[in-house]
């Protein structure tokens, strides 16, 4: 068996795990146990590329595997990594992991639950494989599909319209992406469905591009919350359950980001080239629109998620921005703010537990009540305002000095107008900081609440571990991730 089918065979193994599960403490054990395999061959898999890289490794997609699936459509179950992929998996395996722990204690049909979240997890772990434009795309929407009863059942508020919400709008995007999928493939003659082959023909024609093009870019830019397609991801955070919150946030918004960059950039180079200002315009607005309004929001999940579409508008904008470092930026802000807003959520979800509010209004004091998870809450704030020496910092970094390098009048306008953003973020994070954790609290009830128990520090400590790692420790990860952007950067310049 292929490696990389371990990434989709782990959690089918955990979905018969659970359904055969008797108890909570059974439902748990298989949780933990296939959460920690995963991370485990995240790090294996990790080492391994890293290794044929070193050892002279030229192809740009390794540890590949092609099964024929359907012959008459030219369908095959085929896989393969390059540095891109390797980090998303690694990003989406320490999410399951510290989910995993976030969840500990969810009620009620906690058996239920995991069922749908492991099928999300899979979902995500198959589409970073694939590098097959139909199983892509069915991964794709193994993913999307859980989202619905995840929010609509164990979430909280307007759940069932925040469900009913994402679900049309994510669907509307995937029928734009079939559609575009569809043009792609006979566009390029209907023999095959590998990305790399059609990249390596070339033969799609630019008028056919410029018609799949923007329909493949929005079906993908509608779940990396582009704007004005953006209006799903607040209320589904804000109504998601903390783990599904870690998990959608986290890993399953960076499908869109890697989609666009992966197949509408790649193989269709020439319409990018074309039309690419106007997406990279629409950016532009989820960049700086999703950090105003966090500014005004006073639910704590608001203020995360608004906050998302303005970092997830930021990979967007530095794919667009067509260079290799710009692009390389990319890719690191998907790693940091997965990391982040992971920890983000997980923290809002242990103080709203405790609280039993997100209202920024009703908050005050907490250092005093819960000093862990108050600082825990400050790394996190720190990272998304881009502190040097966390994540947040080096991939923004990376992505202005990128966008920065194209000369025209133009590019240079937008990424300035994009870099008052961290202004914005400044302000809103340190705001909101001063208000929740300083001063007297108020609350008498807030008086008598208990700080992070081993579970909840435990997966806030790996998180924090990881932002930190990354910040401090990044040319590793750019360096493997700046050579495989290489190939299709090379495919954009004219």
């Amino acid at each position: 068996m292929n490696f990389l089918s371990l990434f989709v065979l782990i959690p089918l193994l955990m979905l018969g795990g659970l359904y055969l599960a008797k108890g909570i403490k059974a439902i748990r054990g298989v949780m933990v146990a296939g959460s920690t395999v995963l991370l485990i061959l995240s790090i294996v898999l990790t080492f391994l590329y890293l290794g044929e890289r070193q050892a002279g490794a030229t192809a740009e997609m390794l540890f590949r595997a092609d099964t024929v699936w359907y012959a008459p459509l030219h369908i095959s179950y085929s896989v393969g990594v390059d540095g891109i992929s390797v980090a998303m998996l690694l990003l989406s395996a320490v999410i399951v992991f510290t989910g995993t722990f976030a969840s500990w204690k969810l009620q009620p049909l906690t058996k239920e639950y995991f069922l749908w979240f492991t099928l999300l997890s899979m979902g995500v772990f198959g589409f970073f494989i694939s590098i097959d434009l139909f199983t892509m795309f069915m991964f794709y929407e193994i993913a999307l599909i859980p989202m619905y009863l995840l929010i609509g059942v164990w979430g909280s508020g307007r759940k069932e319209y925040a469900a009913m919400k994402l679900t049309l709008m994510l669907m509307g995007g995937s029928a734009f992406l079939l559609i575009g999928i569809l043009g792609i493939f006979f566009g390029a003659g209907g023999t095959t469905m590998n990305i790399l082959e059609i990249a390596r023909l070339h033969n799609i024609p630019f008028a056919q591009q410029c018609i799949w093009f923007p329909l493949t870019f929005l079906g993908f830019g509608v779940l990396g919350a582009l704007f004005p397609f953006h209006t799903w991801s607040p209320d589904g955070h804000a109504s998601a359950p903390t783990a599904v919150s870690m998990l959608h946030a986290g890993v399953l918004m960076k499908l869109g980001g890697y989609g666009c960059f992966r197949i509408a950039m790649y193989l269709m180079p020439e319409a990018a080239n074309e039309l690419g200002w106007i997406f990279l315009i629409l950016t532009g607005i989820s960049v700086v629109y999703g950090a105003f309004s966090a500014c005004v929001q006073t639910d704590l999940k608001y203020i995360n998620a608004y906050s998302s579409v303005s970092h997830c508008g930021l990979v967007l904008f530095a794919i667009l921005m067509m260079n290799q470092t710009a692009a390389t930026g990319a890719v690191l802000q998907m790693l940091s703010h997965g990391l982040m807003t992971a920890l983000f959520f997980a923290l809002i979800g242990m103080i709203y537990g405790r609280t039993h509010t997100r209202d920024v209004r009703e908050l005050n004091g907490l250092m005093k009540v819960m000093p862990f998870l108050s600082v825990c809450y400050v790394i996190a704030g720190l990272a998304n305002l881009g502190l040097p020496g966390l994540s947040g910092f080096v991939a923004e970094m990376t992505i202005f000095v990128g966008s920065f390098q194209n000369f025209d009048v133009f590019h240079r306008t937008l990424t300035i107008i994009a870099c008052s953003s961290i202004v914005i973020t400044a302000v809103y994070i340190l705001r909101l900081v001063g208000k929740i954790l300083y001063g007297t609290c108020t609350n008498k009830h807030h008086l008598a609440l208990t700080d992070a128990t081993w579970d909840e520090r435990f997966a806030v400590i790996c998180l924090i571990i990881c932002v930190a790692g990354l910040g401090m420790a990044p040319f590793w990860v750019s360096h493997m991730i700046g050579e495989s952007v290489l190939p299709v950067v090379s495919h954009l310049i004219p």
